[in-house]
């Protein structure tokens, strides 16, 4: 039987990661996060994930590096990670976006932006 009850997850009560980011909804095939203000000069360490990922800005700017390729990403830019491919993010103005993976990230001990 389909589960058709709808459930809300408000910010104030959404777990939080180790680097801030906050866990929002969550479903079986699908997670999405907040990455809240997260500093300049912050940078991720290259990493391959099992899952995909698709994200939104909010504010600020990073710079998001895929299989060593480098784009811009700011206010009103989404973009996508697909599963397996390496990348990493470096911070340049506070930044804060929104992020869905497949399957959910969180199944998968992601605490790390990227």
């Amino acid at each position: 039987m389909t589960d058709n009850s709808a459930s809300k997850i408000d910010i104030a009560e959404s777990q939080q990661g180790p680097q801030g980011q906050r866990y929002l909804a969550s479903g079986d095939a699908i997670s999405m996060r907040l990455w809240d203000k997260v500093p300049a000069g912050h940078a991720s360490a290259p990493v391959r994930r099992d899952y995909e990922t698709v994200g939104y800005v909010i504010a600020g700017t990073a710079e998001l590096i895929l299989e060593g390729s480098s784009v811009t990403l700011e206010p009103g830019s989404s973009w996508i990670v697909p599963k397996g491919a390496e990348h990493s993010y470096r911070i340049r103005d506070g930044f804060t976006a929104i992020e869905a993976t497949h399957p959910p990230a969180e199944d998968h001990h992601r605490d790390a932006v990227g």
